[in-house]
Protein backbone atom coordinates (compact mmCIF):
# COMPACT_ATOMS: atom_id res chain seq x y z
CA UNK A 1 0.00 0.00 0.00
CA UNK A 2 2.88 2.24 0.38
CA UNK A 3 3.49 2.41 -3.41
CA UNK A 4 -0.30 3.23 -4.41
CA UNK A 5 -1.06 6.03 -5.93
CA UNK A 6 -4.75 5.61 -6.26
CA UNK A 7 -7.38 6.26 -3.60
CA UNK A 8 -6.59 3.94 -0.34
CA UNK A 9 -9.64 5.18 1.57
CA UNK A 10 -12.91 4.77 0.03
CA UNK A 11 -16.59 3.42 0.80
CA UNK A 12 -17.82 3.63 3.93
CA UNK A 13 -18.53 1.47 7.17
CA UNK A 14 -21.48 0.94 9.37
CA UNK A 15 -21.26 -0.43 12.72
CA UNK A 16 -18.57 -3.39 11.89
CA UNK A 17 -19.72 -3.65 8.14
CA UNK A 18 -18.21 -1.63 5.34
CA UNK A 19 -18.53 -1.49 2.15
CA UNK A 20 -16.05 0.03 -1.08
CA UNK A 21 -12.99 -0.93 1.38
CA UNK A 22 -9.79 -1.16 0.13
CA UNK A 23 -9.01 -4.59 -0.36
CA UNK A 24 -5.23 -3.89 0.74
CA UNK A 25 -6.17 -1.81 4.42
CA UNK A 26 -5.89 -4.81 6.78
CA UNK A 27 -8.79 -5.89 8.56
CA UNK A 28 -9.92 -7.59 12.23
CA UNK A 29 -11.98 -10.38 13.17
CA UNK A 30 -13.12 -8.27 16.51
CA UNK A 31 -12.09 -5.18 17.46
CA UNK A 32 -8.79 -4.76 20.07
CA UNK A 33 -11.23 -2.04 21.91
CA UNK A 34 -12.36 1.39 22.02
CA UNK A 35 -10.05 4.39 20.16
CA UNK A 36 -10.16 8.23 20.10
CA UNK A 37 -8.14 9.67 17.72
CA UNK A 38 -6.17 13.04 18.93
CA UNK A 39 -5.11 15.15 16.03
CA UNK A 40 -2.85 18.05 17.74
CA UNK A 41 -2.94 21.05 15.38
CA UNK A 42 -0.58 23.09 18.29
CA UNK A 43 2.52 20.62 16.73
CA UNK A 44 4.92 21.56 14.01
CA UNK A 45 3.87 18.88 12.29
CA UNK A 46 0.14 20.85 11.74
CA UNK A 47 1.51 24.22 10.80
CA UNK A 48 3.71 23.26 7.96
CA UNK A 49 0.97 20.89 6.53
CA UNK A 50 -1.32 23.56 6.70
CA UNK A 51 0.59 25.97 5.30
CA UNK A 52 1.61 23.79 2.69
CA UNK A 53 -1.79 21.97 1.68
CA UNK A 54 -4.57 24.80 2.90
CA UNK A 55 -7.35 23.09 1.26
CA UNK A 56 -6.70 19.32 2.76
CA UNK A 57 -8.42 20.00 6.12
CA UNK A 58 -8.46 17.88 9.23
CA UNK A 59 -6.63 14.18 8.42
CA UNK A 60 -9.93 12.89 11.20
CA UNK A 61 -12.47 12.27 8.64
CA UNK A 62 -10.00 9.78 6.78
CA UNK A 63 -8.10 7.83 9.50
CA UNK A 64 -11.36 7.16 11.34
CA UNK A 65 -13.27 5.99 8.57
CA UNK A 66 -10.53 3.83 8.00
CA UNK A 67 -10.30 2.68 11.23
CA UNK A 68 -13.89 1.96 11.58
CA UNK A 69 -13.71 -0.06 8.31
CA UNK A 70 -10.70 -2.16 9.88
CA UNK A 71 -12.77 -3.46 12.45
CA UNK A 72 -10.15 -3.31 14.23
CA UNK A 73 -10.96 -0.70 17.09
CA UNK A 74 -14.20 0.97 17.71
CA UNK A 75 -14.10 4.77 17.07
CA UNK A 76 -15.70 6.89 20.00
CA UNK A 77 -15.90 10.58 19.72
CA UNK A 78 -13.69 13.05 21.90
CA UNK A 79 -13.65 16.01 18.92
CA UNK A 80 -15.78 18.90 17.90
CA UNK A 81 -18.49 17.10 17.89
CA UNK A 82 -19.02 16.95 21.51
CA UNK A 83 -20.07 20.54 22.01
CA UNK A 84 -23.10 19.15 20.28
CA UNK A 85 -23.52 15.98 22.17
CA UNK A 86 -23.39 18.77 25.04
CA UNK A 87 -26.29 20.18 24.10
CA UNK A 88 -28.52 17.99 23.94
CA UNK A 89 -27.60 17.17 27.26
CA UNK A 90 -27.96 20.73 28.35
CA UNK A 91 -31.32 20.92 26.69
CA UNK A 92 -32.62 18.15 29.04
CA UNK A 93 -31.45 19.38 32.18
CA UNK A 94 -33.52 22.41 30.84
CA UNK A 95 -36.64 20.35 29.84
CA UNK A 96 -37.25 21.20 26.80
CA UNK A 97 -36.52 17.80 25.31
CA UNK A 98 -39.88 14.75 25.58
CA UNK A 99 -39.68 12.70 28.27
CA UNK A 100 -37.74 9.71 27.98
CA UNK A 101 -34.80 11.28 25.41
CA UNK A 102 -33.04 9.89 27.92
CA UNK A 103 -29.76 12.00 27.89
CA UNK A 104 -29.19 11.15 31.73
CA UNK A 105 -24.75 10.41 32.86
CA UNK A 106 -23.30 7.51 32.71
CA UNK A 107 -24.03 6.58 29.07
CA UNK A 108 -20.88 7.82 26.93
CA UNK A 109 -18.30 4.90 26.38
CA UNK A 110 -14.50 5.16 27.49
CA UNK A 111 -11.76 4.61 25.04
CA UNK A 112 -9.65 2.60 25.81
CA UNK A 113 -6.87 3.87 23.79
CA UNK A 114 -5.93 7.30 22.05
CA UNK A 115 -4.48 7.38 18.52
CA UNK A 116 -2.11 10.35 17.51
CA UNK A 117 -1.29 11.43 13.73
CA UNK A 118 1.19 13.21 12.26
CA UNK A 119 3.35 14.26 9.58
CA UNK A 120 6.96 13.73 9.28
CA UNK A 121 7.42 14.62 5.51
CA UNK A 122 5.31 15.60 2.60
CA UNK A 123 6.38 17.65 -0.98
CA UNK A 124 7.21 17.17 -4.19
CA UNK A 125 10.31 15.99 -5.17
CA UNK A 126 12.20 15.46 -9.00
CA UNK A 127 11.10 15.31 -12.34
CA UNK A 128 11.15 13.79 -16.10
CA UNK A 129 11.41 16.41 -18.48
CA UNK A 130 15.41 16.48 -18.63
CA UNK A 131 14.88 13.16 -19.89
CA UNK A 132 12.86 13.70 -22.95
CA UNK A 133 12.77 16.35 -25.44
CA UNK A 134 10.24 17.95 -27.49
CA UNK A 135 6.72 18.24 -26.92
CA UNK A 136 6.95 14.74 -24.82
CA UNK A 137 9.30 16.71 -22.63
CA UNK A 138 7.28 19.62 -22.00
CA UNK A 139 4.54 17.54 -20.55
CA UNK A 140 6.77 15.17 -18.51
CA UNK A 141 8.87 18.31 -17.55
CA UNK A 142 6.03 19.07 -14.94
CA UNK A 143 5.68 15.37 -14.02
CA UNK A 144 7.15 15.88 -10.27
CA UNK A 145 6.52 12.83 -7.21
CA UNK A 146 4.88 13.72 -4.08
CA UNK A 147 6.03 11.92 -1.24
CA UNK A 148 4.68 11.96 2.24
CA UNK A 149 5.95 9.91 5.68
CA UNK A 150 3.81 9.51 8.33
CA UNK A 151 3.18 8.35 11.98
CA UNK A 152 0.89 7.10 13.86
CA UNK A 153 1.18 6.17 17.83
CA UNK A 154 -1.15 4.48 20.01
CA UNK A 155 -1.65 5.44 24.08
CA UNK A 156 -3.09 3.52 26.47
CA UNK A 157 -5.46 6.20 28.25
CA UNK A 158 -5.43 4.00 31.75
CA UNK A 159 -1.84 3.76 32.18
CA UNK A 160 -0.73 6.49 29.92
CA UNK A 161 1.73 3.39 28.25
CA UNK A 162 2.55 3.89 24.70
CA UNK A 163 1.29 0.60 23.27
CA UNK A 164 2.20 0.88 19.50
CA UNK A 165 4.10 3.18 16.92
CA UNK A 166 4.13 2.77 13.20
CA UNK A 167 6.19 4.75 10.48
CA UNK A 168 4.40 4.53 6.88
CA UNK A 169 5.09 6.35 3.68
CA UNK A 170 3.86 6.56 -0.09
CA UNK A 171 4.93 7.85 -3.38
CA UNK A 172 2.56 9.21 -6.33
CA UNK A 173 3.02 11.03 -9.46
CA UNK A 174 1.44 14.30 -10.93
CA UNK A 175 2.08 16.38 -13.91
CA UNK A 176 1.19 19.23 -15.84
CA UNK A 177 0.84 20.45 -19.36
CA UNK A 178 2.94 23.69 -19.95
CA UNK A 179 3.12 24.53 -16.66
CA UNK A 180 -0.83 23.97 -15.97
CA UNK A 181 -1.76 21.23 -13.58
CA UNK A 182 -3.75 18.04 -15.46
CA UNK A 183 -5.08 17.09 -11.67
CA UNK A 184 -6.03 20.94 -11.28
CA UNK A 185 -8.88 20.25 -14.10
CA UNK A 186 -10.28 17.48 -11.64
CA UNK A 187 -9.58 18.63 -8.00
CA UNK A 188 -12.38 21.23 -7.85
CA UNK A 189 -12.15 21.70 -4.24
CA UNK A 190 -9.54 19.38 -3.32
CA UNK A 191 -9.73 17.38 -0.47
CA UNK A 192 -7.90 13.78 0.13
CA UNK A 193 -9.68 11.93 -2.48
CA UNK A 194 -8.89 14.21 -5.45
CA UNK A 195 -5.47 15.56 -5.30
CA UNK A 196 -2.43 13.80 -5.46
CA UNK A 197 -1.26 15.33 -2.03
CA UNK A 198 -4.34 14.44 -0.43
CA UNK A 199 -4.12 10.38 -2.02
CA UNK A 200 -0.13 10.34 -0.92
CA UNK A 201 -0.75 11.20 2.78
CA UNK A 202 -4.39 8.81 2.75
CA UNK A 203 -1.57 6.22 1.40
CA UNK A 204 1.11 6.82 3.90
CA UNK A 205 -1.52 6.84 6.43
CA UNK A 206 -2.95 3.63 5.48
CA UNK A 207 0.49 2.16 5.20
CA UNK A 208 1.20 3.55 9.55
CA UNK A 209 -2.02 1.95 10.27
CA UNK A 210 -1.56 -1.46 8.00
CA UNK A 211 2.32 -1.94 10.27
CA UNK A 212 0.81 -1.06 13.53
CA UNK A 213 -2.21 -3.49 13.12
CA UNK A 214 0.69 -6.40 12.02
CA UNK A 215 2.59 -5.58 15.02
CA UNK A 216 -0.68 -5.98 16.88
CA UNK A 217 -1.47 -9.12 16.16
CA UNK A 218 1.42 -10.44 17.75
CA UNK A 219 1.20 -7.70 20.89
CA UNK A 220 3.28 -8.68 24.03
CA UNK A 221 3.64 -6.50 26.92
CA UNK A 222 6.36 -4.92 28.48
CA UNK A 223 7.59 -6.42 31.44
CA UNK A 224 10.07 -3.81 34.11
CA UNK A 225 11.49 -6.27 36.75
CA UNK A 226 9.75 -4.69 39.80
CA UNK A 227 7.12 -3.00 38.03
CA UNK A 228 6.34 -0.13 35.82
CA UNK A 229 6.89 3.30 36.82
CA UNK A 230 8.88 1.90 40.01
CA UNK A 231 11.78 2.85 39.72
CA UNK A 232 13.39 0.98 36.58
CA UNK A 233 16.56 -0.91 36.37
CA UNK A 234 18.87 2.05 35.21
CA UNK A 235 19.87 3.16 38.39
CA UNK A 236 21.85 6.19 39.80
CA UNK A 237 24.91 5.87 41.99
Amino acid sequence: MGGSSGNTVTGAASGANAEGTNSALEKCDAPLGTMSVFEDQNDDWWYTYRRHYPNLGSTLPVLRTMIQQSNCFVVVERGRTMSAMDTERDLMNSGELREGSNFGKGQLVAADYTMQPSIQFSEKTGGMGGLLGGWVGAVAGGARSNEAATTLLLIDNRSGVQISSSVGNAKNWDFSLFGGAWFGLFAGAGGFSDTPEGKVITAAFADSYNHMVNSLRNYKAQNVEGGLGKGGKLTVN
